[in-house]
């Protein structure tokens, strides 16, 4: 019977939608679905992300969790296996649209 609890464990860790931190108010500007070039990333409310990136000879194409926010960057994976998102200009408004950068390309948000 020993072996139950270890699966309930690993279940438990490898589902990442149990893992995942909703996003804090003060950080709602993020939600939204944002593109750049050769990027797409989408936040939900929930902290669901959705991340695509394709450059010459790397293509990326994830649905991962929020694990939360340290300052304007923040991180997403499931458990011990996360990706930092470097935000070097958080959300704001520019010209009547919502921008930010992040991994030092530029984002507008779909209204």
């Amino acid at each position: 019977m020993r072996i139950l609890p270890i699966l309930v464990l690993a279940t438990g860790l490898l589902s990442g939608a149990a893992w995942a931190d909703p996003v804090p108010l003060d950080k709602m500007d993020y939600v939204g679905n944002w593109q750049g070039k050769d990027m797409r990333l989408s936040l939900s409310k929930d902290g669901k992300i959705k991340y695509k990136r394709e450059q010459e000879k790397k293509k990326v194409d994830l649905s991962i969790d929020l694990l939360g926010f340290d300052g304007h960057h923040f991180d997403a994976g499931w458990s011990f296996m996360r990706s930092t998102f470097v935000v070097s200009k958080p959300p704001h408004r520019e010209g009547g649209k919502w921008k930010m950068t992040v991994d030092g390309v530029e984002l507008t948000r779909d209204e």
